[in-house]
C-alpha cells in the first residue's frame, strides 16, 4: 500500500555569500517523506543536513543566502511550496503542520520565559483556545513525555532541568499543535544512553500513534538503526547514497557509506588497535573537488571520478537505492569488504 505523501523536496539548493566566496551548503538535494515513516538523514558535521531541513522552515532565510528548487508540504487545503512560501506563510506552518526538536534545548529555550510559556504562547499561536486550556494542555503533554511532577514543573525555568528534560520540553513544544512532520534534528546529542533511548520512544510514540512523518537528522547509526525506516546519506552538500535501511545497512554502495559503517565501535568485535576512520578532512565547502566530491579522502579513486557522477540506481533500475559512484556494483562488493563481519573503508592509499 502506498503511504500518503506529506514532503517533496526537489533540487533543493542553498548558498551563502561571504567574504572567503560562495558557500554551497546544499547542492542539488531531492527526497520525500511519507506519513508514518522515518527519514534519517546521515552524515558528518558540515555535510548540509541541518541547512537543508531548516530550510524548509525558513529558518536559513538571510540577505546573504540563495535558494533554489522546490519542497512542497502536501495538504489537503493546497500544496505550499516551502522554498518560495513568504514569511507570514511559514510562521503559520512552522510548529504547527512541520514542527522542529532542535539539537541544543537550552539555546532553542528562552532562558528567561518558564517552561510552561513557552508552550502555551505557540498553542495560543495556532489555535483559538483560552489561555487556561492551552496550560492544561502543556501540563499533559508534559507529563506525557515523562517530565516528572508536570503540573509544579510547568513554571520553572530551563536552566533548572538537566538535558534529557530539557529535551523532553523540547519534543513537548513540538507535539503541541498535533504536527504531520517532526524534524528531529540530532535529538539525542549530549545525552547519557538511558536517556538517549527514552527520547527516541518518544520519537517513535509520535510516528506510531499519530502517524507523523518524521525527519531524523543525525550521526549516530546506532540512532539511525533503531528509528529510520529510509535513509539519505549527505557528504558536502549532496546526497550521495538513498535507500531503505536494510539496503543501506547491509548492501552499500557509496564508499563514504562504508566508512561510515566502518566507524561504528562493535562490542561482538576482537577490540582493534586504532578506531576506524575515514582518512582526510571534508572538503571546504566554498572549494569543492571537481566530479565525485569524496574522491580525495576515497582508496578507490579511478580516472572517471573527476566526472560529476549522477544519484541514480545502479544495483537495480526499478529500487529507489540511488548512490553517487562510478564503481560497478560488483566491483563495490569486492572492494568494501574488510573483515567477513564488518563493512568498511581502507586507508587512502592502502591497497584496493
Amino acid at each position: 500500500m502506498t503511504r500518503e505523501r506529506l514532503l517533496d523536496v526537489d533540487e533543493l539548493d542553498v548558498s551563502f555569500v561571504t567574504e572567503g566566496g560562495l558557500v554551497h551548503a546544499v547542492d542539488r538535494v531531492s527526497f520525500h517523506l511519507a506519513r508514518g515513516e522515518v527519514l534519517a538523514i546521515v552524515g558528518e558535521s558540515g555535510s548540509g543536513k541541518s541547512v537543508s531541513v531548516m530550510t524548509l522552515l525558513g529558518l536559513t532565510r538571510a540577505p546573504n543566502a540563495r535558494f533554489g528548487g522546490r519542497a512542497f508540504l502536501r495538504r489537503p487545503g493546497g500544496d505550499v511550496d516551502l522554498v518560495g512560501a513568504k514569511d507570514s506563510v511559514l510562521r503559520r506552518i512552522r510548529g504547527n503542520e512541520i514542527a522542529m526538536i532542535f539539537q541544543d534545548p537550552m539555546t532553542s529555550l528562552n532562558p528567561v520565559h518558564r517552561v510552561g510559556d513557552q508552550i502555551v504562547e505557540q498553542i495560543l499561536a495556532h489555535e483559538d483556545v483560552l489561555e487556561a486550556e492551552a496550560r492544561e494542555r502543556a501540563i499533559g503533554l508534559l507529563d506525557r513525555v515523562g517530565v516528572p511532577r508536570a503540573r509544579d514543573r510547568i513554571g520553572s525555568y530551563p536552566h533548572e532541568f538537566s538535558g534529557g528534560m530539557r529535551q523532553r520540553v523540547m519534543i513537548a513544544m513540538a507535539l503541541s499543535c498535533d504536527p504531520d512532520v517532526l524534524i528531529a534534528d540530532e535529538p539525542t546529542t549530549a545525552l547519557d544512553v538511558t536517556i538517549q533511548a527514552q527520547i527516541l520512544e518518544r520519537v517513535r510514540e509520535l510516528k506510531e500513534g499519530r502517524n507523523a512523518g518524521v525527519i531524523l537528522v543525525t550521526h549516530d547509526l546506532g540512532v539511525v538503526a533503531e528509528l529510520a525506516d529510509r535513509i539519505a546519506v549527505m557528504y558536502s552538500g549532496r546526497i550521495v547514497e538513498t535507500g531503505t535501511l536494510d539496503q543501506v545497512f547491509y548492501d552499500p554502495q557509496h564508499p563514504y557509506t562504508w566508512g561510515l559503517l566502518g566507524s561504528i565501535t562493535r562490542l561482538d568485535l576482537p577490540r582493534p588497535e586504532r578506531l576506524p576512520a575515514i582518512s582526510g578532512a571534508p572538503p571546504s565547502l566554498a572549494s569543492r573537488p571537481q566530479g565525485c566530491h569524496f574522491r580525495p579522502r576515497c582508496p578507490h579513486e579511478f580516472e572517471k571520478c573527476p566526472e560529476d557522477p549522477p544519484l541514480e540506481a545502479r544495483v537495480d533500475a526499478r529500487s529507489e537505492h540511488c548512490d553517487r559512484c562510478w564503481l560497478s556494483p560488483d566491483e563495490k562488493r569486492r572492494k568494501r569488504q574488510v573483515t567477513p563481519n564488518q563493512i568498511g573503508l581502507e586507508a587512502k592509499g592502502a591497497v584496493a
